[in-house]
């Protein structure tokens, strides 16, 4: 090529850059230009139409109603149908993050970061096997085929297995392949009317009796058959035009005084492994509370109002039930006053979701605690982008939808893992922060609050409330003369 046709060619290259480059910056003047005016064109509507024809009176309305009402309004308006949310309610009930903790300094010396933090604790412990765990946080129950798909549930008993949590087989079919992934299992005992696997409950360490919980109470529920698929089927060992029942009442308690001989039943059967019970916390929790520790369990499992479920009816989770924090205060003195605290475990539940949620349980009195939606959460690290945007982040664990066959196990495994291992590391740093060397030590003398409701209900000072040295305190809390 010559030099002449060389220059041409050079012209007419930069004669096209030239040209895209002035279309690019007309685009972009037009693309500015046409957003100005409609923008300016939206503003001056908006701010001069009277309401009765202003489209601002949708946003108005929707917050005075509030957008989660206002949704759910139109779900009941489109269909003559129940309504289920997932993941619990959304109403802010009083919680625990109006409790904070003391801090150890001068009076109470805090403890040196080298100290090692005792986090060994015992579920029923006069049980003839009692179930020893280093970990205080253990998994919520979650039904597999009701709820959670089978790759969620094996995800979930390998990372127990691997942080050494407590897994939780919840209703439905436990299966033992799932089982055997993990390092301590406990049995849910539930209200369906589908057969309880002997080989389940006899692989397990402890039985949790299925009678409440918080975002349910005692409602029963049904999967009709035509929802449950060949192979569910096979594995919750049910006929074909069968429908899966959760019953209200647990089946084989239609009294009170039903619960000992179940108690004891499942006692035998499993050569005596920790029994419990877990039910909702409502407002005659003592009475509930009575005939449990009756009956001779060696746990006792209280779902405060914020727990979560696959889905249930919004009244439920709204307007039923006693917020955790006062649930897990009222059931830990009751059994105290009454004798049981020492041989009855305590486990907390119901929208604990920290390391710092955990702790505050534990200093209310609570033995254990079990985790769920936040467990879903962590499952699902690094993997919620899969369903979304046109998805919600649950289609990726639910059984049967669109997403779950793409949950991947390894992931979601080590993802649980770590946020068990984490949580235990920050509470060790929170009970060093006490100045106490082991989970037990940890009570009530070591919270505050800033609400003025959980000071007169809890009988825990505020946070503006002064301290005086000279007064007689409780151990470890030195009295100072002045």
């Amino acid at each position: 090529m010559d030099k002449r046709n060389a220059g041409k060619l050079a012209a007419m290259a930069a004669l096209g850059t030239a040209g895209l480059l002035g279309a690019a910056a007309g685009a972009k003047y037009l693309g500015r230009f046409v957003i100005d005016k409609v923008h300016d064109r939206f503003l001056k509507i908006i701010t001069t139409d009277l309401y009765d024809e202003n489209l601002w009176e949708a946003v108005s309305s929707t917050m005075r109603i509030g957008p989660q009402v206002v949704l759910e309004t139109e779900l009941r308006a489109d269909r003559a149908k129940l309504v289920e949310r997932p993941m619990g309610p959304v109403n802010q009930f009083p919680g625990l993050d109006d409790l904070k903790f003391n801090f150890a300094q001068l009076n109470t010396l805090p403890t040196e970061i080298d100290t090692e933090i005792d986090f060994s604790l015992t579920i029923g412990k006069y049980a003839k096997k009692p179930l020893r765990l280093n970990q205080f946080m253990m998994l919520a129950p979650m039904a597999y085929g009701i709820a959670m798909s089978k790759s969620v549930k094996i995800a979930m008993a390998k990372a127990c297995g691997a942080a050494g949590a407590a897994y939780h087989t919840g209703a439905g079919a436990a299966i033992m392949e799932v089982m055997n992934l993990a390092d301590k299992v406990i049995f849910q005992y539930d209200r369906g009317n589908w057969p309880k696997s002997h080989q389940a409950l006899l692989k397990s360490h402890a039985v949790q009796i299925q009678l409440g919980q918080g975002a349910y109470g005692g409602v029963g529920s049904m999967m009709k058959s035509n929802m449950i698929d060949n192979p569910l089927r096979k594995e919750f060992k049910i006929s074909k035009d069968q429908d899966l029942i959760t019953h209200s009442r647990q089946p084989e308690v239609q009294s009170p005084e039903d619960l000992k001989q179940l108690v004891d039943k499942l006692r035998n059967f499993t050569d005596g492994v920790p029994i419990g019970v877990k039910i909702a916390a409502g407002k005659y929790l003592e009475a509930d509370l009575y005939w449990a520790c009756t009956s001779g369990v060696d746990f006792v499992v209280v779902d405060g109002a914020e727990a979560a479920t696959k889905g249930s009816p919004p009244i439920l989770q709204d307007d039923f039930g006693v917020p955790t924090v006062f649930a897990i205060d009222r059931a830990a003195k009751w059994m105290e006053k009454h004798g049981f605290k020492d041989r009855i475990s305590l486990i907390a539940s119901g929208r604990i979701r920290t390391p710092g949620d955990a702790l505050k349980v534990r200093a209310l009195g609570a033995d254990a605690c079990q985790i769920g939606a936040i467990a879903l959460v962590a499952l699902s690290h690094n993997q919620v982008h899969k369903p979304l945007p046109f998805e919600p982040p649950t289609a990726l664990t639910w059984y049967g939808e669109v997403f779950a066959d793409r949950f991947d196990i390894k992931t979601g495994a080590k993802s649980l893992q770590n946020f068990f291992e984490s949580c235990k590391l920050e509470m060790a740093e929170g009970i060093r922060a006490l100045g106490k060397t082991s989970l037990s030590q940890v009570n009530r003398e070591d919270l505050m609050t800033t609400n003025e409701m959980f000071a007169k209900g809890l009988g825990i000072p505020m946070v503006y409330d002064a301290f005086d040295p000279t007064q007689p305190q409780p151990p470890k809390v030195r009295k100072l003369k002045l």
